[in-house]
């Protein structure tokens, strides 16, 4: 079993405070996707996991053991870096054997372990050249062969796709959805991009200043946020959101003209300040009537569909809406937009969403 349980962890470099006690239970074989903007904490966690650093307060165990003060090498896990990490002198074989022979494992078991990690990989033609030789992807499958072959209890992963081209990305993230199902190890990812948070993840853990904001699934995050930072970073394009406030009646007035009645509404006090959010995919675009009157600022044609980009016209809020690909919106032109009760999400005057 290599489940992983965090209690109370902290970490301070000098006076600032990074990890601000974080808590956390990841099962055995489950794909955890850290997410979170630059600096909130996110890489530090894993390192700490790792053993790369040492937590200022608190415990880490893994598979009911305590590691906290075990070394790296003898915690059973295997990172893969971002940089690759690749010894540029060695072959592709070489590298991936370097462990188990520093291990002492016999050159016949080693060569069963490459050969097999190599074949899951689809890079048995590489294993003679050197790191030099391989494109960016190459080199990424590289350095997972090389955390396979010490079969690992946990797999983590430092932004392993950053460095990747579009495209590639998008195979790579296929490919490691395929080696989680294949392997069924316990994998912690590290990453800034929230499509692949959404794409990867078993569960998803979205931090903010060294603090978790929250845990679920991909789906759970993206429609039920529970406070107005997870709704705003969870989502490409982020969801909308609108100043309002409550009239006591269950209904919204909103800063940008007219009124929205969400379910959450009910039982605020008149006047009670609010924050509205919605997705772009929500947005009902109208050339007149009823709704928030804004203007085109923008139109981008994606093919099988298009982002019409807005201002409301009053209160200067800028808002997405997803439409048809065939839709003749242009920049300059007035618009309505609305959404149907259900789809508006409602925060309070702290940003915590309303049920």
């Amino acid at each position: 079993m290599a489940e992983l349980k965090i209690r109370g962890v902290r970490k301070r470099f000098a006076d600032t405070t990074i990890l601000h006690g974080i808590d956390l239970d990841i099962a055995d074989g489950e794909f955890i996707v850290f997410v979170g903007p630059s600096g909130c904490g996110k890489s530090t966690l894993l390192r700490t996991i790792c053993g790369l650093e040492g937590p200022d307060e608190g415990t880490i165990a893994i598979g009911g053991r305590d590691m906290t003060n075990v070394p790296p090498a003898q915690r059973g896990i295997a990172m893969v870096f971002q940089s690759y990490a690749l010894y540029p002198h060695m072959t592709v074989y070489e590298n991936m054997a370097f462990a188990l022979k520093l291990a002492g494992t016999p050159p016949a078991t080693i060569r069963d372990k490459v050969l097999a990690a190599a074949a899951s990989l689809r890079i048995e033609a590489l294993l003679e050249r050197k790191p030099k030789e391989l494109s960016g992807g190459q080199r990424q499958r590289v350095a997972i062969g090389r955390a396979i072959v010490r079969h690992p209890e946990v797999f983590l992963f430092d932004e392993p796709l950053s460095n990747l081209d579009a495209a590639l990305r998008v195979q790579m993230r296929i490919e490691l959805k395929h080696l989680h199902r294949t392997l069924k190890s316990t994998m912690v990812y590290v990453t800034h991009d929230q499509v692949e948070a959404m794409t990867l993840a078993d569960r998803i853990v979205v931090l903010r200043g060294g603090k978790v904001e929250q845990v679920g699934a991909p789906l759970e995050l993206y429609n039920r946020p529970d406070n107005v930072f997870v709704a705003g970073f969870m989502g490409s394009p982020a969801m909308n959101f609108l100043r309002g406030a409550a009239d006591g009646d269950g209904a919204i007035a909103l800063a940008a003209g007219g009124s929205v009645a969400p379910p959450a509404a009910a039982g605020l006090a008149a006047g009670a300040p609010v924050t509205l959010g919605l997705r772009s995919e929500h947005v009902v675009l109208a050339a007149g009537g009823d709704g928030v009157p804004a203007v085109v600022q923008n139109v981008e044609l994606l093919g099988d569909f298009s982002y019409v980009y807005l201002q409301t016209e009053s209160s200067g809020e800028a808002l997405v809406a997803r439409a048809d690909s065939n839709s003749t919106w242009h920049p300059g032109q007035r618009a309505t937009l609305g959404a149907p009760p259900h789809c508006w999400h409602l925060f309070d005057s702290d940003g915590k969403a309303r049920r």
